[in-house]
């Protein structure tokens, strides 16, 4: 079998599993130089693991892998670097204490000629800022300790790591998942600088508006097959979702009104530390209230403060009219409030654990004997009955966390604080990088927590699912609300105007 030489890249007959599970199933995929490739499929279609083996992280089953023109052997993550590949993931995968610079060149630092045993470290900086300034960052930080920047900025440190290795073809998967606007836009910018020198992207997301944007062609995974390969110009965003999930979407945003009830919740006057005034607010059953304002407006701070999971100056917590006291988290899960963090590998998961543990883990004190042995039937029975119901894939509560998509990793921490049977759901960013399927079976189950009677607040970066979902909008800039819109009454420019404080 002979590559096409106009192609960077081929994948050819890809196939790969894990035990019983068949993850890819003859995947074809090419890519030229100086174009922007999107995959797109539901989290679970096989994307994940088709990088991972273009990467060398995961070694294929089957299939042929052409590197312009030439077969090619992925091994290991060092073969892919060598050939000019470089890979931008999701979950960052930073040292937070060290600068920026040694972060941008870890592992492939560079020494002072005739001095191999020292590094050049002037060289490196130099280098790093050079990358900083093409993603419109100043160059004063690539001197900064990494972990006191914000995980936008994060990100973009990411992004010129693989610009300083000069690299042929990068991978972006949810690249702009944790970014700001301004951010977002100049990693746009970066993006088209980049397809002018003739670099290849294949860029991994499920927001269709920038697919749309930076896309050149699309190919379209389901089940772990490729479907179809298109045009993204020529060819309708509706088009692709059909392709993805094997049927229409009636609705992307499922909303349901309800009427309205009493006060269910009630912030007063929360004083988080950093922010520069107390924070009220309240929630009344029936409706799903949204929090919107830009990256680093406050928002999950105040979620965090609420849970009890930071600290929090004075302020009370009302559940039905009742004052709840706060501390910790313990004393939040004890009161009846959920937080569906938005780190779900970091903080919502226990990663190498069983999904039957990681979906009862906050209410194990339901399965204890008196006896005080552990219920492992009724523990076995409870996380069965959540993955049937999210439709969890794979759903094997044997597996652990760690090997699932994003959107069912997702599916397994909504799960596991419905075990609690809460009053209160806080959702963080809840749909961040996963795929339009999913998105509707979480809106859907937002839906039915109202239903049931559960009060839903929901923070989210994205406008459209503030506007789509939500009955209500707090606006946070800087700490405090400035705005609190009945939903007939917001839009995208009175929401964009009250985040940045104007």
């Amino acid at each position: 079998m002979i590559a096409h030489a106009e192609n960077l890249l081929e994948m050819k007959g890809i196939k790969k599993s894990f035990h019983q599970n068949h993850v890819l199933k003859g995947i074809d995929l090419d890519v030229k130089a100086g174009e922007v490739h999107v995959l797109l499929g539901e989290n679970g279609a096989g994307k994940s693991t088709l990088i991972k083996i273009l990467t060398g992280a995961y070694q294929k089953d089957a299939g042929e892998i052409y590197w312009e023109g030439q077969l090619a052997q992925l091994h290991t993550p060092v073969d892919a670097i060598k050939l000019g590949i470089a890979t931008i993931y999701q979950e960052l995968n930073v040292i937070p204490h060290l600068k920026v610079y040694e972060n941008i060149f870890l592992g492939r630092e560079l020494k002072k000629k005739g001095k191999m045993s020292l590094l050049d470290r002037k060289a490196m900086l130099e280098e790093a800022k050079r990358c900083l300034q093409m993603l419109g960052q100043s160059p004063d930080l690539a001197d900064q300790k990494l972990g006191d920047l914000g995980i936008g900025q994060q990100q973009l440190v990411e992004i010129a790591k693989a610009l300083a290795l000069e690299a042929k073809l990068i991978i972006m998967d949810e690249p702009t998942s944790s970014l700001s606007a301004k951010e977002v836009e100049q990693l746009y910018n970066c993006v088209e600088q980049l397809k002018a020198k003739g670099i290849a992207i294949v860029f991994i997301s499920h927001r269709l508006e920038e697919i749309k944007r930076l896309g050149d062609r699309i190919t379209i995974l389901r089940d772990g097959f490729k479907i179809e390969t298109l045009p993204v110009k020529t060819t309708d965003p509706d088009y692709w979702i059909e392709l993805m999930v094997g049927r229409t979407l009636d609705e992307k945003f499922p909303k349901q009104t309800f009427p309205l009830g009493k006060e269910g919740f009630r912030v007063e006057n929360i004083e988080v530390a950093g922010a520069p005034g107390p924070v009220s607010f309240s929630v009344r059953y029936g409706e799903i209230v949204g929090i919107a304002g830009l990256v680093g407006a406050g928002r999950t701070e105040l979620a965090r403060a609420i849970f009890g999971a930071d600290p929090s100056r004075n302020g009370k917590i009302f559940i039905d009219g009742k004052e709840v006291k706060i501390k910790s988290p313990r004393d939040a899960i004890d009161a009846g409030i959920a937080f569906i963090t938005e780190d779900r590998k970091g903080e919502g998961l226990l990663l190498d654990q069983k999904l039957d543990f990681n979906i009862v883990m906050a209410n194990m004190k339901k399965f204890k004997k008196k006896s005080r042995l552990i219920d492992l039937k009724g523990i076995r029975e409870e996380a069965q009955r959540f993955i049937k119901e999210l439709k969890v894939r794979p759903d094997n509560i044997d597996l652990n966390a760690r090997n699932l998509s994003g959107g069912n990793q997702q599916k397994v921490v909504i799960a596991k604080w419905l075990c609690t049977h809460a009053k209160v759901f806080i959702f963080d960013e809840p749909t961040r990088g996963i795929d339009v399927g999913a998105k509707v079976e979480v809106y859907r189950l937002m839906n039915q927590l109202v239903v049931n009677g559960a009060i839903v607040i929901m923070i989210s970066s994205e406008l459209p699912e503030i506007l789509g979902m939500c009955d209500r909008v707090l606006v946070m800039s800087e700490g405090k609300i400035t705005a609190d819109l009945p939903i007939q009454e917001a839009t995208q420019e009175r929401i964009m105007k009250a985040a940045t404080g104007v």
